[in-house]
């Protein structure tokens, strides 16, 4: 196991203070002073978990993010549990800091049943081992970015994220127009064994990683380069997951991301992810802020 990947499940070994009621630490901003989004998320996840009996797992999620979360404090995360029935249990998280909440999250969780199935094809794309990893992509785009050190933050920052795109970033085709499409490849950067493989662990892991790169898709249909390159200003407003069927965080997985519509200073995008042998594991829905700064419109 990667150091970078020990510090993201420390991340998520939630301190608990009392009777569904934890608190979590964060990660170290990389460019604006907030909170990383799918760390809030994720950790939320890990406190409802928490709460419910070992033989049902996360099917569903539903989050919005209500204020920017300020790195340097604490997260306290109060979980309700909302119902218990024979085969769904509800749970409802609130994410505080200075006693204003900042997140709040609805999730369900079920016990396995057999049922109907059938799903969209995986799209072909090539395969993640012939694609370059962020460690050699990134620096040929460093002559865009404002701070001279933002490569280096950001590979420090996702070093538990082993992310490669099939599709050139938005960072990569500023000023080009393309249908609003992002496909990436990753996985966690290690092997989950033993107390740490659990399946509210990756659970947890892909809900970290589903924030990442999901917005990409809206700004390539602009030809925006997007927060590093500071062409646009954004933050996510909700976020939705439906969990499927099985996966493994510690294997590859294929976010492919579209982009249906934007307005109103908002973006809308969608995700599948794919496990590596074409079983539709997630669908992801988020909306968030895209703003065009006024001195560059």
């Amino acid at each position: 196991m990667t150091e970078a990947l020990h510090d993201l499940l420390d991340l998520l070994d939630l301190e608990q203070i009392d009777q569904d009621i934890f608190r979590g630490t964060n990660q170290s901003a990389i460019i604006v002073p907030r909170v990383f989004g799918g760390q809030v998320a994720a950790q939320a996840l890990a406190a409802a978990g928490r709460t419910v009996r070992d033989d049902r797992t996360v099917h569903s999620l539903h989050a919005y993010f209500l204020l920017p979360g300020d790195p340097t404090v604490p997260i306290v995360y109060t979980v309700d549990r909302i119902r218990d029935g024979f085969s769904y249990t509800t749970r409802r998280v609130v994410a505080v800091q200075r006693g204003q909440p900042i997140f709040h999250l609805s999730a369900s969780f079920q016990v396995h049943e057999e049922g109907m199935e059938h799903q969209e094809p995986m799209p072909p794309v090539p395969d993640p081992l012939s694609l370059p990893s962020a460690a050699e992509l990134l620096p040929r785009y460093a002559h865009l970015f404002p701070l001279p050190d933002t490569v280096e933050r950001v590979l420090k920052a996702r070093g538990a994220v082993d992310l490669r795109y099939v599709n050139p970033p938005p960072f990569g085709s500023i000023g080009e127009q393309r249908e609003g499409k992002s496909q990436v490849w990753f996985r966690i950067n290690g092997k989950l064994d033993g107390a740490s493989d659990t399946p509210l662990t990756h659970a947890s892991l892909v809900t970290y990683v589903s924030d990442m790169t999901l917005l990409d898709s809206v700004l390539i249909a602009h030809g925006r380069g997007g927060w590093l390159v500071g062409d646009v200003v954004g933050a996510s407003l909700d976020h939705a997951m439906w969990f499927h069927r099985p996966f493994r965080a510690d294997e590859w997985l294929l976010y492919d991301q579209q982009s249906p519509s934007a307005s109103g200073g908002r973006g809308l995008a969608r995700g599948r992810i794919f496990t590596a042998d074409g079983q539709l594991a997630l669908s992801v829905v988020q909306e968030g802020v895209v703003r065009i700064p006024r001195a560059r419109r």
